[in-house]
């Protein structure tokens, strides 16, 4: 659908326009343009190249895996939409270049990816190929003819003051809050307009606006008003009444007629894919399935070049050196001593060395009751519950361990491990019964956490247990000195600040369950009666908002 969309757009694109795709790695120096290397060094004086955006000036860049750009691209990306130019100022020159395009953002991702809030701001229409089917894409409803004509009317076409406020009424009533959405739903009314030849923007060209921009931005569904008191729904219609329609846009309700084209074209799931998308994003923000960023020395992503010392533990640029050196040429020769002789005259502050991020790795450590109290209860559904998770863990390639506690005291039965075999080996073989050593469970984990992440990895505690605590650290009963220690455990680990979840396995909500996890600042999910599909999005959840 997205390659059959593409071929129908460059149809109808005049065959000069330019079309580039920008990948979502371009590197500063491709997107923005700067100091052409070879070229300086070939005529010994700095010469400048152009970038992507200065060559899609007047056409279109195809952002391919938009989800995936880098930051900085996407600053630089939002600054040329915004001024319509590309500035450079770096490596001895000072440049501005035009840099007018439409952009076209390709979102590839996959569960919690998503473009940029700030580039998809800029994007006047957002469409969802997924939900249209290819017949619709068969023929176009335009011709480039019409397109061409479009174009040369675009300039005469004027929009209402009343047309600016139904658009900017109907985007606060739709929960919007930027003001880029009613301005980019001005231009849409505008070329809605000109592709229907007229000079003026009329209802159906605002109501076309609102469907295509303001509908697919919606955070809140409208209320419904009552009718006005004053109405009178059982008098016949008279002349104004069956006329209305041919009143001009002013003396008509053309806010409440925009608002109500707008609201049929959302989603009528629209609240359930919010919070489902404000739940991805929570998630994307965390450690809990592509671990924490972290600077590299040697390894990783490049992320670009800084000026430093070449030594031990860093790797050198190369052709960001060069290019620091390159217009300081001429310049170095003309001081340099007489009998000396050098092609190319490089400087302490010219070494650039190559900068790596790398993410690291996750570990999820499944810490289980497996005591008397909980093995008559919810163990069975514990153990359905882990295998979805690891299964989870699996696709993400993140390591899990497993650690149970019973009896006298809790037992690492998996070391962290990327085999989903032995992890699903290892909990089925997990018998229930004994005491419940809480304490030592909790210590356990938090020697196994702080292991894992001095290796550099992040972690992160699941702890499956109803909470009371019946034999101490020490493997002797009584149960005010466990539940007392377990409570000095959770604080210990609450310390050192590794996210965790507690899922009360019991029937029923337990205080004692609940104040463990305030004490170690822990996720609390109480889910009576759930099975293990429901318990293991829960921890996923909680999981991913630490």
């Amino acid at each position: 659908m997205r390659e059959q969309w593409l071929d129908l757009l460059r149809e109808l694109m005049p065959p000069s326009t330019p079309l580039r795709k920008l990948p979502a790695s371009i590197s500063d120096d491709r997107l923005l343009g700067g100091l052409d290397l070879a070229a300086t060094l070939q005529a010994g004086r700095p010469a400048a190249q152009r970038g992507l955006l200065a060559e899609a000036d007047g056409g279109v860049l195809i952002a391919v895996m938009a989800e995936r750009m880098a930051p900085s691209t996407v600053a630089h990306l939002s600054v040329a939409l915004d001024t319509g130019t590309v500035s450079i100022e770096r490596d001895g020159l000072s440049l501005r270049a035009p840099a007018r395009f439409g952009l076209i953002a390709l979102d590839e991702g996959i569960g919690d990816e998503h473009v940029s809030a700030a580039l998809a701001d800029r994007l006047a229409c957002h469409l969802d190929l997924g939900r249209v089917a290819r017949a619709d894409l068969a023929e176009s409803l335009f011709k480039s003819s019409d397109i061409a004509a479009a174009r040369a009317l675009l300039p005469q076409v004027r929009l209402s003051d009343e047309a600016i406020t139904a658009l900017t009424a109907t985007a606060c009533a739709l929960g919007i809050d930027s003001l880029r959405a009613p301005l980019l739903a001005c231009r849409v009314a505008r070329i809605a307009a000109a592709l229907d030849g007229a000079s003026t923007v009329n209802e159906p060209h605002i109501a076309c606006a609102a469907r295509l921009v303001l509908a697919p931005r919606a955070t809140r569904v409208p209320a419904t008003e009552d009718a006005e008191p004053d109405s009178q729904p059982d008098e016949p219609p008279g002349d104004d009444q069956q006329n209305e329609s041919d009143k001009p846009i002013e003396d008509g309700p053309l806010e409440d007629r925009v608002l109500d084209a707008a609201q049929a074209a959302i989603p009528l799931d629209l609240l359930k894919r919010l919070q489902e998308e404000r739940a991805t994003r929570v998630r994307s923000s965390s450690a809990s399935k592509q671990g924490t960023a972290q600077k590299a020395p040697k390894r990783g992503r490049p992320i670009g070049a800084r000026r430093g010392e070449w030594r031990a533990g860093a790797r050198l640029n190369v052709l960001e050196t060069l290019r620091a050196a390159a217009p300081w040429q001429p310049l170095r020769r003309r001081t340099q001593r007489a009998g000396k002789s050098g092609r190319l005259i490089v400087h302490m502050d010219d070494i650039r060395i190559t900068r790596f991020k790398q993410r690291s790795g996750t570990t999820t450590i499944f810490v289980v009751d497996a005591s008397g109290s909980s093995a008559l209860q919810r163990l069975a559904e514990a153990k359905g519950a882990v295998e979805l998770l690891l299964a989870e863990c699996y696709i993400r390639r993140d390591e899990v361990a497993l650690i149970a506690f019973r009896g006298r005291s809790a037992e690492l039965l998996l070391p962290p491990t990327r085999s989903l075999t032995r992890a699903k080996r290892s909990l089925a073989g997990l018998p229930g019964g004994g005491g419940t050593p809480l304490s030592a469970a909790i210590w356990a984990a938090t020697e196994l956490a702080l292991a894992v992440r001095a290796k550099g990895q992040t972690p992160t505690i699941v702890l499956m247990t109803d909470g009371r605590a019946n034999v101490a650290r020490d493997g002797l009963g009584g149960r005010s000195e466990a539940e007392a220690e377990a409570l000095v455990a959770a604080r210990q680990l609450a310390l050192t600040g590794i996210p965790v979840v507690l899922v009360d396995t019991s029937p029923r909500p337990q205080d004692k369950a609940a104040q463990l996890a305030g004490a170690m600042q822990a996720r609390y999910v109480a889910l009576p009666y759930a099975d293990a599909a429901r318990l293991s999005q829960a921890v996923m959840d909680q999981a991913g908002r630490n």
